[in-house]
């Protein structure tokens, strides 16, 4: 079981679920995820080009969890390890984190947020 499958365990939602489903009409009218004001926040993020870098570098300065889509990039398989170890690179420079979820997502943390890696049996 692979860490986001855990993680939509623990909060209850499965792949067949939908937003609606979890929840009720009263909460979806008092939410308002476009202008509800949050300290940090999780991003996907496509990587279609090296362009990408920058916004993914800023949205981690910014203390945001990435989320990145790498498929877009996987038929470059020497530009996107390139692409890669640069933004490894800077994670590393501003002690986040990086952890490959499957062949296609990475999550990235900014600095003092760390990923268990370990699968406790």
């Amino acid at each position: 079981m692979g860490i986001l499958e855990k993680f939509t365990k623990g909060l209850g939602v499965g792949k067949d679920m939908n937003l609606e489903d979890a929840m009720d009409s009263v909460e979806m009218e008092n939410v308002d995820v476009l202008h509800e004001a949050a300290d940090f926040y999780v991003k996907p993020i496509s990587l279609e080009s090296e362009a990408d870098v920058s916004v993914i570098m800023e949205e981690l300065k910014a203390k945001n969890i990435i989320l990145l889509n790498v498929s877009p990039m996987s038929k470059q398989p020497n530009k996107l390890k390139q692409t890669i170890d640069n933004i490894k690179a800077f994670v590393v420079k501003i002690n986040g984190d990086v952890a490959r979820i499957d062949a296609d997502k990475i999550l990235l943390t900014p600095s003092k947020v760390k990923i268990v890696k370990n699968r406790k049996k």
